[in-house]
């Protein structure tokens, strides 16, 4: 949706799909739409309102799925565009990070019903209030996450995701050359990489699916290629290779918090507030207490970095603390695969390769199927194809030889 010309080519992919299908369509912005309007709030306002923020970015995905329901009007098809609103996507009343509570798609169905593709401007939403509902915005990459939520509330027969990329890959194409597409991968595998980096689906949008158990396709919008399904996991088959993808994220930021008391209440305190602000939190250390204080760091995103230190400043003051440390040199690098629950030694391999290429380790979080490390920012590239070539992912799953026993 980069350029009209793409706006275009994607109209006439559509035509093919509506000739035996019933079609909605959720769009995202066109290009760099969204960083564009944010840089432009952004030159007005450090922080700018956030209802007013919303309001504004919504329209990146207004422009564009009207753009592209002209593009269909030309090649013969009949087809009608709709705001999130419209579509029935009503959220919770959050701004920027909003959640769906619930659709109602009888506009959708009743324009279906009149043999229209239904084009739906995706990342937004409009709060429940028949009187003052406001716009909302679903977080960056949230057209993803409308696409999974009307497949589910239309019971849809698969949920169909292109984008720039022919499929889910063992590793970020761009940083690993070798890196290989997969044909499959589960809900709960592409959870983990989207939520450590991934930046091919929303784990939004992933949480959803397999929710409501929507099947999803991602391809290319261009290139006619097999895409990657994701879909529940076959557990009747036993898992060749354990590490399934490496995942990294280099928009992150870490806080932390000197010379904290080490008393009950004060980590309630500091994560409270941020939980207040709408703001995730996700590596999370805590030193051992030593003459009755301690050091506690934790990971935000990069974008939510200033309204962090805002929100934490007066609890920073109340508890006593000595002073608030930020950081942005720092990234994340993840192996993830449903495998790795039940292998051990993957731990041990993931830290000897990063050995290997002396790469330190600031910090470790673990899941059942993930094991992430902070790491600096300026090593994240050397460790992400060190893993990758560490667990063999180049090579076809049959093909992979150093197992861990």
């Amino acid at each position: 949706m980069a350029t009209t010309e793409k706006i275009c080519n994607v109209a006439k992919r559509i035509k093919l799909a509506a000739q035996d299908n019933q079609v909605v369509v959720a769009v995202s912005a066109m290009g760099d739409t969204t960083d564009e309007l944010i840089a432009m709030a952004k030159a007005i306002s450090t922080i700018p309102d956030e209802r007013e923020l919303d309001k504004l970015l919504a329209t990146g995905e207004q422009a564009s799925s009207a753009l592209l329901t002209m593009a269909l009007h030309e090649i013969g098809l009949s087809a009608v565009s709709l705001t999130g609103g419209q579509a029935g996507i009503i959220t919770e009343k959050v701004q920027g990070k909003a959640r769906i509570t619930k659709v109602d798609p009888q506009r959708i169905q009743n324009e279906l019903a009149g043999g229209k593709v239904v084009v739906v401007a995706g990342f937004q939403g409009i709060t429940d209030d028949a009187t003052w509902a406001d716009i909302t915005t679903l977080g960056r990459g949230g057209s993803d996450t409308t696409a999974v939520a009307l497949a589910a509330a239309l019971e849809a027969e698969r949920c169909e995701i292109y984008t720039d990329v022919d499929g889910v890959f063992t590793a970020d194409p761009r940083v690993v050359l070798n890196a290989r597409k997969l044909d499959r991968i589960s809900y709960e595998e592409m959870l983990e990489m989207a939520e450590q980096g991934a930046r091919v689906m929303h784990s939004r949008a992933v949480e959803l699916a397999e929710l409501y158990g929507v099947d999803i396709i991602v391809a290319h919008s261009v290139r006619e290629v097999p895409g990657t399904l994701i879909t529940r996991e076959d557990r009747d088959m036993e898992v060749l290779n354990p590490v399934r993808g490496i995942a990294h994220e280099t928009d992150i930021a870490k806080i932390t918090i000197a010379a904290v008391p080490d008393r009950p209440g004060i980590a309630y305190q500091i994560f409270h507030a941020l939980a207040e602000a709408n703001i995730n939190v996700d590596v999370i250390v805590q030193n051992v207490s030593l003459q009755g204080v301690t050091d506690l760091s934790f990971t935000v995103n990069l974008a939510d970095l200033a309204k962090a230190e805002k929100a934490l400043e007066p609890v920073v003051r109340n508890i006593g603390a000595r002073e608030m440390i930020s950081s942005v040199d720092l990234a994340k690098v993840s192996i993830v695969g449903t495998g790795i629950r039940s292998h051990p030694g993957y731990a041990d391999k993931m830290f000897g390769a990063l050995a290997k290429e002396g790469i330190n380790i600031m910090s470790i979080t673990t899941s059942e199927i993930r094991i992430t490390c902070l790491i600096d920012k300026a090593d994240v590239q050397r460790a992400v194809q060190a893993l990758h070539t560490a667990f063999e992912l180049e090579k076809p799953e049959g093909e992979v030889k150093s197992i861990i026993a």
